[in-house]
This record gives structure tokens, C-alpha cells and sequence, in this order.
């Protein structure tokens, strides 16, 4: 074990101070590029379809359980419960390619760039906030599974570079809940792991065993109980973290020594998988401000929802296949497009592009009785995809950037 930790930590490309990780602002950025704004009543088309790579693995009834951007907006990675994840490029970064591929209906559109497996379950995976594909030291992913510790890997070369443990009072490793890089860059060279009533911070450029541990509970015993099953860094960099747990409640906490600011109860299940997405003021955190309804009354599983760059709305899919839209200045629901057939488990939106790709798919069971041990899925099910949106025009995009809802007149109906 010490061996394999100091081999590690000498990898040529492993996070340290030789070779450290270090911001590099997009082209989009540097350029003083801005967001376009989405035309969400105008129902998006497929650019990109992806099913037949999630139904070779030997476990029967395996699925996609989530996906998500790389920052650089250059690929996104899908995790599945064949303890796989899967990296895929976007062809020219999009430009080019957002008005559909042309391949035949039972066909992927194209194979994954790298595949990386791992030993156990997957719980929770997330990209270096600063990954950029024009610095390779960068291009970095971390994920957590069960019975593992953190393992840091290569984007490019599907190698490890690292590992991160945690050991409980037996000196057994125990594997994190949910993981998180911050958005400071300050503290951009941390990973935040959640556990069993804990949180635990790891140096990046320091693998291995050593880090520094923060209870959720405060010494009279109140704060925040459970598992910690979801954590989110502020993207304003105001140095607050978002931790849900399933205890059924959510709570904000400093960054910098992990003080807990609010606690807030309300919710109806685990945070990731209660029906209602819960909208708080954190100047005021006293009540709701509106709840958001998504279909998941009938699953435990993980239902990831996202909010695109402009922070005007929010995205989330359920249970009924179907991506819903929700202005987040009103509470009020705007539009949907069914996305697949089964559960829409993820959604992610492209940090510059009008785009977004969910995943979907849920446990399914094989009649043992039924003379076939073998699953039929259609076209739509256990899948992900791309999409392209509209965009509203240069009138539009200035009103909406004005805080007109350029919305406000589509004919759709709440389902």
C-alpha cells in the first residue's frame, strides 16, 4: 500500500507542485464571450444520439446514471451502473455539428473517446473546474465508488494519476458519498468528499491518506444528520457551499472551515431524489420561495437537475422521460421535450453553447419465468443525447438579458 501511494505520488503526471494545475481562461472567455440566449419554447432537436455503447456489458440490467460538461465544454463524461465511465468529445467543439449526424436509426452516432472502469459502484463523479483540453495537466475527472477510495483520473489516457482515502475507526477505507472541487481557485486544489455525517477536505497535489475532517453535526447536536449524497460550490465564488443530505434536509456552509450559515428543512425525501427541487433566498432563509415539481415518487435513484449559463432557468428530468423547463425569477414551468422513454436521470447544459445532453435509464428487472433473461429497449431507452436549442434573436437576447421573459408567450401546457 505505501508503495503503490509513493509510486503514485512520483507519476509524471500527477498534481504537484512541479507540475502544477493552473486556470486557463476558454478562447470564449478571454474574448469576452457571452452566453446565447435559449429559445426553451421552441422544443430542441437531437444532434447526437448514444445507446448501443450502454448495453454491452454483461450486467443485465445495467444504466446510465448521470452526465455531465467538462468545463472547457470540449467532451462530457457519462457514468453507468456497470461501474463505466465513458468520455466523449464533441466534434469541433460543436460548431459545425449541431444540426444532426447523419447514421443509420440503429447506430451510435460516434464511439466514446475513452472508457475508464471502475471496481464498485460509481456514487458520484465531477470534472477539474479548471480543465482545459489545451492543457493536458488539466484534463482531469474525479470519482468516488463504493468501498474505494477517490480516484483522480486522466481524461486523456484513461490512467490514474492519483488516489485520495479516507479509513474509518477499524483503519478500513471507506468510500464518499459525493465529491466536489470549489470554483475559487484560491481552493481550487482541494476535493470536498461527503460521508456519514461528515465532510472530508483532500489536497490535489497531496494524495494518500492525509486530509482534514469537518463534522456536520455541531457539539449540542444539531445541524445537519445523514449520509451526505450531494454538495455544490457557489460559481459566484462567494465562498459558500450547498451540502443536501438524506436526512431529507440542505445546508450552507463556509468554505474556508466548513462553519455551517444555514440549515434548511423542508424537503420530502433525500435530496436527490425528493420530488420537489426546493428554491431558497439564503439572505432570508426562513421559507421556500417556490417548489418545483419533477417526477420521481417511485425511484431512489439519483435525479440530477442543472441551470444553464444565464441562471435564468432550471432543467431537470424524472421519472416520465420528459426534460421540464422552470423560470427561476417566477417558480412557473415554461416548456418540456420528452428526452427518452425511461427515466432522465441527468441533464447538463454546454458552458458556451447552445446545447445540452441528458442520460437516462433506470433498474429494470427480467421475469425469471418469462423463458428470456435478455431486456428489449427501445431506441429511446437507457440512452444519452445531445441537443441543439434555438436561439433567440440579437432583440430577444438584449430583452432577455434585460430580465424580459422572452418566454412569457409560449402555448405549451404544465403536464
Amino acid at each position: 500500500m505505501a508503495e503503490e501511494e509513493e509510486r503514485q505520488q512520483h507519476q509524471p503526471n500527477s498534481p504537484s507542485p512541479d507540475a502544477e494545475i493552473t486556470e486557463h481562461p476558454t478562447q470564449q472567455q478571454q474574448d469576452g464571450y457571452s452566453w446565447p440566449a435559449i429559445r426553451f419554447d421552441v422544443h430542441p432537436h437531437r444532434a447526437f444520439h448514444f445507446r448501443h455503447q450502454f448495453r454491452t456489458s454483461p450486467i443485465p440490467n445495467s444504466f446510465l446514471k448521470g452526465v455531465t460538461w467538462s468545463p472547457d465544454g470540449s467532451c462530457f463524461l457519462t457514468s453507468s451502473e456497470d461501474n463505466t465511465l465513458r468520455v466523449f468529445a464533441l466534434p469541433d467543439y460543436g460548431s459545425e455539428n449541431d444540426h444532426g449526424c447523419s447514421v443509420a436509426a440503429d447506430e451510435d452516432s460516434y464511439a466514446a473517446n475513452l472508457v475508464v472502469n471502475e471496481g464498485e459502484s460509481v456514487y458520484d463523479f465531477c470534472w477539474y473546474p479548471y480543465m482545459s483540453a489545451s492543457d493536458p495537466v488539466t484534463c482531469v475527472f474525479a470519482t468516488t465508488s463504493r468501498d474505494h477510495p477517490i480516484h483522480l483520473w486522466d481524461a486523456s489516457s484513461g490512467q490514474l494519476r492519483c488516489t485520495y482515502r479516507a479509513y474509518d475507526a477499524v483503519d478500513e477505507i471507506t468510500a464518499a458519498f459525493s465529491i466536489a472541487f470549489p470554483f475559487q481557485y484560491s481552493t481550487g486544489t482541494k476535493i470536498f468528499a461527503g460521508y456519514n455525517k461528515s465532510v472530508r477536505v483532500f489536497d490535489l497535489h497531496n494524495p494518500g491518506r492525509d486530509f482534514e475532517q469537518y463534522s456536520t453535526l455541531q457539539g449540542n447536536k444539531e445541524g445537519q444528520t445523514g449520509i451526505v449524497s450531494a454538495m455544490s460550490f457557489c460559481p459566484t465564488h462567494s465562498g459558500m457551499l450547498a451540502i443536501g443530505s438524506y436526512s431529507k434536509t440542505a445546508a450552507i456552509y463556509s468554505e474556508d472551515n466548513m462553519e455551517p450559515l444555514y440549515v434548511l428543512h423542508g424537503h420530502e425525501g433525500g435530496i436527490t431524489h425528493d420530488p420537489y427541487i426546493l428554491c431558497w433566498d439564503i439572505r432570508k432563509a426562513v421559507d421556500v420561495v417556490y417548489k418545483l415539481y419533477r417526477s420521481s415518487e417511485d425511484t431512489n435513484q439519483r435525479i440530477l437537475f442543472d441551470i444553464e449559463p444565464l441562471g435564468r432557468h432550471l432543467c431537470t428530468g424524472g421519472q416520465d422521460g420528459v426534460v421540464h423547463i422552470y423560470d427561476l425569477q417566477t417558480g412557473q414551468w415554461v416548456s418540456g421535450f420528452q428526452a427518452a422513454l425511461d427515466t432522465v436521470n441527468g441533464i447538463s447544459f454546454h458552458p458556451f453553447l447552445p446545447m445540452a445532453t441528458t442520460s437516462s435509464g433506470h433498474r429494470r428487472f427480467v421475469d425469471p419465468d418469462g423463458g428470456n433473461d435478455k431486456l428489449h429497449l427501445s431506441g429511446d431507452e437507457n440512452c444519452a443525447s445531445v441537443w441543439s436549442f434555438s436561439v433567440a434573436s440579437m432583440v430577444e437576447n438584449d430583452g432577455a438579458m434585460d430580465g424580459d421573459d422572452y418566454n412569457s408567450h409560449n402555448l405549451d401546457q404544465h403536464p
